[in-house]
């Protein structure tokens, strides 16, 4: 190929990728990426039901334990739930915040609430007998804990929670997994893995 053909075609090719990054790239001021949410396979597998999920809801759910109901007033909160056909149910709740600060005292606040919820359950209802369990951290993006919560009722009612507090950047979220029954019931490894998941696609 003569020279000036050959520079003739590099150059157009040049032109050809510039116009193709331009459209590719992504307009500036565009509206940054919402979170993604826990899809229903994603959660620890049941015994005999398979988990259904709901469409993503904005607010703050019923079903989110009160300990950390309560530090999430004011917050912009979406939320999806989840369920089986027996008696176990799940729901996750993602909040953006301002900053990255703001998110991690967030975080810390979400945090120490469940550290402490098993005294507040049992100074709101003497009825209820409660404990907590800290399962300890896990190792991705800004980090996440999972702490359990096992609740039993003077008239024999028992039931187990996980509830896992993960952030990434900005975006705090939580995800939490409930059924009767006691700690030795709780699938802590597979709700490890959900809260990875969960803390990946807030991507």
């Amino acid at each position: 190929m003569p020279d000036h053909t050959r520079t003739t075609a590099l150059t157009a090719l040049t032109v050809a990728g510039l116009a193709l990054g331009t459209v590719l790239a992504v307009p500036a001021g565009a509206a940054p990426k919402a979170p993604g949410f826990l899809a229903a396979r994603d959660l620890p597998p049941h015994p005999s039901s398979s988990w259904t999920a709901d469409r993503v809801k904005n607010g703050v759910p019923d079903s989110l334990l009160s300990c950390v109901t309560d530090a999430l007033p004011g917050y912009d909160a979406r939320h999806r739930e989840f369920r089986t056909d027996l008696d176990t149910g799940a729901v996750q709740v993602t909040v953006v915040v301002g900053s990255a600060s703001k998110a991690k005292a967030l975080q810390t606040r979400l945090n120490k609430e469940m550290r402490t919820c098993a005294t507040q359950i049992e100074q709101n209802d003497p009825e209820t007998e409660a404990a907590v369990k800290d399962y300890g951290s896990i190792a991705v993006e800004e980090g996440a804990r999972v702490h359990g919560l096992h609740t039993e009722t003077s008239w024999g009612a028992t039931d187990i929670h996980l509830l896992s507090v993960g952030r990434d950047g900005r975006t705090v979220t939580l995800v939490q997994w409930g059924q009767m029954g006691d700690f030795e019931d709780a699938p802590v490894k597979a709700f490890k893995k959900t809260t990875t998941t969960a803390v990946n696609k807030l991507r």
